[in-house]
């Protein structure tokens, strides 16, 4: 037996988060919830200059591991005579720093992701929701992307 499409039940999947504008929002039209002021042209900017500023710091950080990597892998292969301490020491070193790069990078596009939103005017709108996440969220945690409570719903679930 095949199931008969009805309308409002196509597979695709759609985000809570409208579509974004064509061109950068203006300040007093990013999401703010209520009570809350809107976004002066000032903010706007501290809050873009803020993740810029990070993104060029995480940059710096990633090249900085990269070449870090590459030292310990040319390392790695140079063990001779080294006792297992030595080796052991050694790869925990590389994979630590693996992680740190990794996080970096996350981080990196996360922080990426923030400026095309706030470029594209969906800056401070849950992505889960549709919802405003509030302007004092916003400013503490620039790169947030879900409110409160889908925050605190996925959290939940993990």
């Amino acid at each position: 037996m095949v199931a008969k499409k009805t309308p409002g039940t196509a597979t695709t999947a759609q985000s809570a988060v409208p579509k974004a504008r064509v061109a950068a929002a203006d300040p007093g039209e990013l999401a703010v919830r209520p009570g809350e002021d809107p976004w002066t042209p000032q903010e706007v900017d501290e809050a873009r200059a803020e993740l810029l500023s990070e993104v060029e710091r995480l940059r710096t950080e990633i090249s900085t591991s990269e070449a870090s990597l590459v030292g310990l892998m040319r390392d790695s292969g140079d063990g001779a005579g080294d006792d297992q301490a030595d080796t052991g020491t050694k790869n925990i070193t590389r994979e630590h720093e693996m992680a740190l790069a990794a996080n970096a990078r996350e981080m990196l596009t996360q922080n990426e992701h923030a400026l095309e939103r706030l470029d594209s005017g969906t800056y401070g709108l849950c992505e889960n929701c549709g919802n405003p996440i509030g302007k004092a969220r916003m400013q503490a945690f620039p790169r947030a992307t879900l409110c409160v409570e889908c925050k605190q719903k996925q959290e939940r679930r993990s």
